[in-house]
């Protein structure tokens, strides 16, 4: 091809493309989507629905009485009719407690203890209450009943009602009926909503609820403080969305406590009395009506629902060990216990939502959890929301700890101090640091030890972490604090500040079912002071097959009590020095057994820290600002003669 020919090629082809360009750039037709000018965020978009997904999802804002909307995350399974609803109302996110929305699957996308309900066609739902994540309004922790402590017209009952109205009136899926579930903070509100129920509340499973948090739950024991609960307040209360720990001055919670001095200087030198909630709990350190009016077991009492409720707990709740077992008792006392049951497993706080095939050292038959969302929860759900065949539940189920089995009882304690047919029985404290069923015979006997706020015992081997920065996380050997009741208590026996009592290797085993009772008579140089009783299975030197767990000290219940309540609660007083005074308090629930080969043990001690403030040990009106020179050493002596005989009085039952 010559020189004038190429050339020539070349003009036309590019004659031939200029108007193909030249189309390729010229802007199209008003008619089409402009590129510019608009809004790339949609006002309303449903979120994509990948083809292999079995589920939708929707969120929706639902409104309250007062006009305030609540973050609500609606899962609904595909092709859904007539399905019951399944309510979770939280304070922890319902965007990620409503669990990994990628999975195409609904039963793998839930957390794992809503597995089960997301099989059974469940429309599950959850929501952040007011003030919190997504939610619209103020929150306050803990939100009192509309009352004197309330003076608005919301609360969590109003809340809940709001919420199942609307839910029924607008998920068409749905066969109007709801039942509400939820753990901890959850099963408060789940709690909550009985006060008032909405019609279309068949059916309720508060699980460890918050109900009285001064007696024994969340921020008191009997009067005494929980220290370590300040972080978790910190976290909720700081900001609406997820707050942060309280930053730590050092490693160990033990040294950082002690260094701080009160749990009042704590608090102001990290800026936590700003907190009003914190601030609220320094201003009532009685049991005083701030508390009272607060104790749900007594409102539930006092209106009882006719909603069939399911009340979980866990034997070895490191956070709520109260409510579930006492809003039960309290209803059982009303006369009203028809429509209620009672669920004590064998589980650390919450992990009855996750796989419960052992807590701490004990390992059991099976996945305790799995068992109880299984064979209790679906059925008393389906007989409730879907006219399923009856649950055939017993009133009260409750994991054996010692035989490695479920029981069931028609009440619950099987034996107590009156009232329920079977007397308990007093376990005393004796010579030689010794415990025998036979009263002592002694005029006068005790043993003493000091207690010294500078060295108060700990709860956990030091050092001792944060439990909510590195929730349940093992450092060289440390038992984690979901595990702590469970922790072996060789770690004190021994200190000279512990007293420990044991009874011989025992022949035959002891069955205990029910509620011990810690009855202490004690003298101390102090003004104040506060007693802490450990029941424990003490096992024998060697066990075969299982190495680590010789000579294990397991407690098996154990609580403190703070001496200024004596008499009252309500209204503390001083300890008159040097007189012999009584302390009575009811420990956790037990259903256990002792075998053969091991031994009853008790110890008896005056701190627990830093899960518990420490004591003065001299009487001041305010334990959160007393002054250095209030921690004052004082001598215990537990008395344990004839006339002041001291005992751990249990709920021994003869036979299986």
């Amino acid at each position: 091809m010559t020189t004038t020919l190429r050339k020539a090629v070349l003009l036309g082809l590019f004659a031939a493309t200029v108007p193909m360009l030249a189309s390729a750039l010229t802007p199209p037709p008003q008619s089409q989507a402009p590129l510019v000018g608009t809004n790339d965020i949609p006002r309303t978009f449903d979120d994509p629905v990948p083809g292999g997904q079995d589920f939708i999802k929707r969120v929706e804002m639902v409104p309250m009485r007062d006009g305030v909307k609540l973050y609500t995350v609606i899962l609904i399974p595909k092709g859904a009719k007539n399905a019951p609803i399944l309510l979770t109302r939280t304070p922890y996110n319902a965007e990620e407690r409503a669990g990994n929305l990628m999975s195409p699957k609904l039963v793998d996308a839930v957390p794992l203890g809503d597995a089960v309900f997301a099989k059974a066609g469940y429309i599950r739902i959850y929501q952040d209450v007011r003030g919190k994540y997504g939610s619209e309004g103020d929150y306050v922790m803990m939100r009192p009943v509309r009352g004197p402590l309330n003076p608005t017209k919301v609360d969590q009952v109003t809340d809940a009602w709001d919420t199942i109205d609307w839910l029924v009136k607008h998920l068409k899926e749905s066969n109007g009926r709801v039942a509400m579930i939820g753990s901890s903070y959850e099963g408060f509100t789940a709690a909550m909503a009985l006060l008032e129920p909405h019609p279309a509340l068949k059916a309720s499973v508060p699980e460890s609820p918050v109900i009285d948090a001064y007696m024994g739950d969340d921020w008191f024991h009997y009067g005494a403080f929980r220290n370590m609960m300040l972080g978790y307040v910190h976290m909720q209360t700081v900001q609406k969305g997820p707050g942060a720990v309280t930053p730590s001055d050092t490693f160990d919670k033990y040294e950082e406590y002690l260094q701080a001095g009160s749990t009042g200087d704590y608090v102001r030198s990290r800026g936590l009395d700003k907190l009003p909630f914190v601030a609220r709990m320094m201003g009532h350190p009685s049991y005083d009506a701030f508390w009272q009016g607060q104790d749900l077991a007594k409102l539930l009492a006092a209106r009882p629902s006719n909603v069939p409720t399911l009340w979980e707990q866990g034997l070895f709740d490191q956070e709520d060990m109260w409510g579930a077992n006492h809003a039960w008792l309290a209803l059982k006392a009303a006369g009203h216990i028809g429509n209620n049951w009672l669920v004590l497993g064998p589980w650390s706080h919450s992990q009855v939502n996750g796989k419960g095939y052992s807590v701490g050292p004990l390992q059991w038959n099976g996945d305790t959890s799995a068992q109880y969302m299984r064979d209790m929860v679906l059925p008393f759900l389906e007989q409730y929301l879907r006219d399923g065949p009856d649950a055939k539940l017993p009133r009260v189920a409750v994991y054996n700890t010692g035989d490695n089995h479920w029981d069931g009882f028609e009440t619950w304690p099987t034996s107590c101090e009156s009232g329920c047919g079977k007397a308990l029985k007093p376990l005393f404290l004796t010579e030689r640091f010794g415990l025998s069923f036979d009263a002592p015979g002694a005029v006068q006997a005790g043993d003493t030890y000091t207690s010294d706020p500078a060295k108060p015992v700990p709860f956990l081997p030091r050092p001792v972490l944060d439990p909510f920065y590195g929730y349940g996380s093992t450092y060289a050997g440390y038992l984690p604090w979901s595990k702590w009741l469970l922790n072996d208590q060789r770690f004190v026996d021994g200190r000279p500040d512990v007293l420990v009592y044991e009874t011989p290797v025992l022949t035959e085993p002891v069955r205990v079912q029910g509620i011990p009772v810690a009855d202490i008579r004690a003298a101390t140089t102090g003004t104040d002071g506060d007693f802490v009783v450990k029941l424990i299975d003490v096992y024998p030197s060697s066990v075969p097959g299982n190495p680590t767990m010789g000579g294990y000290q397991l407690p098996i219940a154990l609580d403190i009590f703070r001496g200024r309540y004596r008499e009252s609660f309500e209204h503390p007083t001083a300890i008159p020095a040097n007189q012999p005074q009584r302390y009575k308090f009811d420990l956790p629930n037990v259903n256990h057994v002792f075998q053969p080969g091991h031994k009853i043990m008790v110890q008896i001690q005056s701190s627990l820290f830093p899960l518990y403030d420490r004591n003065p040990q001299t009487f001041v009106p305010n334990i959160f600002n007393a002054k250095p020179g209030d921690y004052r050493a004082a001598n215990v002596t537990v008395l344990r003669s004839k006339e002041q005989a001291s005992a751990v009085w249990l709920p021994v039952v003869e036979g299986r």
